[in-house]
C-alpha cells in the first residue's frame, strides 16, 4: 500500500516542461557527446597510426598496429569507462550527484587533451602514454553514465521522464557524427596541403610527415565540448530526490526546487521520517535481492549482450567495410586518404542511422515504452545479423555492396531505436534513490564489460580464415561471416533477457522502487511485474 508522496517530489513529477528540464538535458547531453567522441574517434585513427608508426621496409602492405596494441588502444578506454562507472555511480549516492559531476567533467577535459600529447616519438613511448591517458579518459567517461542518468531522472516529471533521460543519450549520436567530420576535415585539410601518392605508388611518401598531427588534432578536439559545459554543470542544483531521500534534507529540497520551478513547496519533514522508517536496506541485503535482485539482473544481462554486439559493429565497421570493398584496398591509399575514407563510411552511417535511431526512441518511450523499444530492438538486430550473414557471399559482390550497407545501416538504427537507449534509461528509474547511481553504474559497468569483450572478441574473431589475409601478427578467425551469426545470437539473448526489465511508463520513481510502499509481506499483487500488460 502506497502512502502520500513528498510534497517537492509530487510537485516534481507533476510539474509541465519548462527552460530547467531543457537546460538539464543540454548540460547533461553534452558530456555525453564527449564520451562519444572521444570512445569512437579512435576508430578513426588506428589504421593511421598503424601506417606512421609500425611502418615495414619492403612490405606489401602498410603498417598496422600489433595485435596487442590494437586492442590495448582500443579497449583501453572501456577498461577505464567500466572502472569509473563502478567508482562514481558508488560515489554519487554516498556524496551527492552534483559534487561529484564537476569531477567526471574535468577529468574528461584534461585527459582528452593529454591523448594528443606523447613522451618521445617512438612507437612504445607514443602507444604507452595514449593507453595511459585514455584509460582516465575513460574512467572519467564511466562516471557521466550513472551520474548524468540518474540527474536527469530526478529531474524529470514522470510524464516525459523516459523521452528527457533518452535525449540525453541521444547525444552520443552527435559525438559520433562530430567524430567523423572532424576527421573528414582534418584529413582533407592535410590532403589538400601535403599531397602524397597512395602506398603502391610509394610507400615512404604516402605517409607525410605531418600526417602525425592529424590524429593527434582528433583526439584533443573531444575537450571542447566538455569545457564549454563545465561552468553550467557546477550551478546545477543538487537533484531533490537526493537531497530529500538520502541526504534527509527535506527543508533544502523543497527550497531548492521551489527556485527552479518558481512555486511555494512544503518541507513534509513528518512524511519524510516516515518514508525513511521503512526503506534502509542496503545492496547486499536479502531485502534488495527480494525486491530488486530480478531487475538488477535484467539491466545487467541486456545491457551486457547489447554492447557485444554495439561496439563490435562501431569499433569495427572498417573492418568491416573494407571486407566488403566499400573502402579501398589499404595499398591503394594514402594514409591521409584513407583516414578520410574511413571518416566518411563512418560519417554516413551515423547521419542515416546512429542519429535518427537515438531520436525515434526519444520521440516514442513515453508512447510505447521502454520494454516494447528494447523488444523490438533486439528483434531486429537479430534478424539483420542474420540477413547479412547467411548469404554474406551475395553481399560481397560488388553489384550488391549498396545493399550489404543499407542492412548494416538498419542495425545500428535499431540499436539506437531499442536497447542502446533503453538500457540506459531503464536502471535510472526502477532502483531506490539511495541506491539509484550506484546500480546504474553496475549495469553500465556490465555494458562496458560486454563492450571489452566485443572489442577484444571481434577484433581477433573477425580475421579471415586463410592465414595470408589476415592483418600482421593475427592468427586466423572465423571471418565476418561467422562473427555477425555470433552477433545474431547475442542479439537474441537481448531480446529474452527484456523479460527481466520491468515497465516504467508513467510511474513515478517513487512507485517504481517501492520507496512509498507501507511496510508489508510480499503478495502476487504487490510485487512488480517484469513485462507489461
Amino acid at each position: 500500500m502506497a502512502r502520500d508522496q513528498l510534497q517537492v517530489l509530487s510537485a516534481l513529477d507533476t510539474a509541465k516542461t519548462q527552460l530547467y528540464h531543457f537546460t538539464a538535458i543540454v548540460i547533461a547531453g553534452m558530456g555525453f557527446f564527449t564520451d562519444a567522441y572521444d570512445l569512437f574517434a579512435i576508430s578513426l585513427v588506428t589504421k593511421l597510426l598503424g601506417r606512421i608508426y609500425y611502418h615495414k621496409d619492403g612490405a606489401p602492405k602498410p603498417g598496422t598496429l600489433p595485435p596487442g596494441v590494437a586492442s590495448s588502444v582500443t579497449g583501453v578506454a572501456l577498461v577505464g569507462t567500466l572502472c569509473g562507472q563502478l567508482f562514481f555511480g558508488w560515489l554519487g549516492d554516498k556524496m551527492g550527484r552534483k559534487r561529484v559531476y564537476g569531477m567526471t567533467l574535468a577529468l574528461m577535459v584534461v585527459c582528452s587533451l593529454a591523448s594528443g600529447l606523447s613522451f618521445g616519438n617512438e612507437a612504445r613511448g607514443v602507444m604507452a602514454t595514449l593507453c595511459f591517458f585514455r584509460f582516465w579518459l575513460g574512467f572519467g567517461i564511466g562516471g557521466d553514465y550513472p551520474l548524468s542518468a540518474t540527474i536527469m531522472s530526478e529531474y524529470a516529471n514522470k510524464k516525459t521522464r523516459g523521452a528527457f533521460i533518452a535525449a540525453v543519450f541521444a547525444m552520443q549520436g552527435f559525438g559520433i557524427l562530430a567524430s567523423g567530420m572532424v576527421a573528414l576535415i582534418t584529413s582533407a585539410s592535410f590532403d589538400h596541403a601535403f599531397k602524397a601518392p597512395s602506398y603502391a605508388t610509394d610507400p615512404i611518401k604516402s605517409t607525410v610527415p605531418q600526417a602525425d598531427y592529424i590524429w593527434r588534432i582528433i583526439l584533443m578536439f573531444g575537450a571542447i565540448p566538455a569545457a564549454l559545459t563545465y561552468y553550467w554543470r557546477m550551478k546545477m542544483p543538487e537533484t531533490a530526490r537526493y537531497t530529500a531521500l538520502v541526504a534527509k534534507n527535506a527543508k533544502q529540497a523543497a527550497e531548492d526546487m521551489g527556485r527552479v520551478l518558481h512555486v511555494e513547496i512544503a518541507a513534509d519533514e513528518q512524511k519524510l521520517e516516515q518514508i525513511e522508517s521503512h526503506n534502509q536496506f542496503g545492496l547486499f541485503s536479502s531485502e534488495f535481492l527480494r525486491r530488486h535482485g530480478l531487475h538488477l539482473l535484467g539491466t545487467c544481462s541486456t545491457w551486457f549482450l547489447l554492447d557485444i554486439a554495439f561496439y563490435s559493429q562501431n569499433l569495427f565497421q572498417k573492418d568491416v567495410f573494407s571486407a566488403i570493398g566499400w573502402i579501398p584496398a589499404a595499398a591503394k591509399m594514402s594514409a591521409t586518404g584513407e583516414v578520410f575514407k574511413i571518416a566518411k563510411a563512418q560519417t554516413i552511417i551515423a547521419l542515416c542511422s546512429t542519429v535518427p535511431g537515438y531520436w525515434f526512441t526519444v520521440a516514442f518511450i513515453d508512447i510505447i515504452g521502454r520494454f516494447a523499444i528494447q523488444l523490438m530492438g533486439f528483434f531486429f538486430m537479430t534478424v539483420f545479423m542474420f540477413a547479412l550473414a547467411i548469404p554474406y557471399h551475395h553481399w560481397t559482390l560488388h553489384e550488391n555492396r549498396i545493399g550489404f550497407v543499407v542492412m548494416y545501416s538498419l542495425t545500428f538504427f535499431f540499436a539506437n531505436f531499442g536497447p542502446n537507449a533503453t538500457t540506459f534509461v531503464v536502471p535510472a528509474e526502477i532502483f531506490p534513490a539511495r541506491l539509484r547511481s550506484t546500480c546504474h553504474g553496475i549495469s553500465a559497468a556490465a555494458g562496458k564489460a560486454g563492450a571489452i569483450v566485443g572489442a577484444y572478441g571481434f577484433l581477433y574473431a573477425s580475421q579471415s580464415t586463410d592465414p595470408k589475409k589476415t592483418d600482421a601478427g593475427y592468427p586466423t578467425g572465423i571471418g565476418i561471416r561467422y562473427s555477425l551469426i555470433v552477433l545474431g545470437v547475442i542479439n537474441f539473448l537481448g531480446m529474452a533477457f527484456t523479460f527481466l526489465v520491468p515497465e516504467a511508463k508513467g510511474r513515478s520513481l517513487e512507485e517504481m522502487s517501492g520507496e512509498n510502499d507501507e511496510e508489508m509481506e510480499p503478495t502476487p499483487n504487490t510485487m512488480h511485474r517484469t513485462a507489461p500488460v
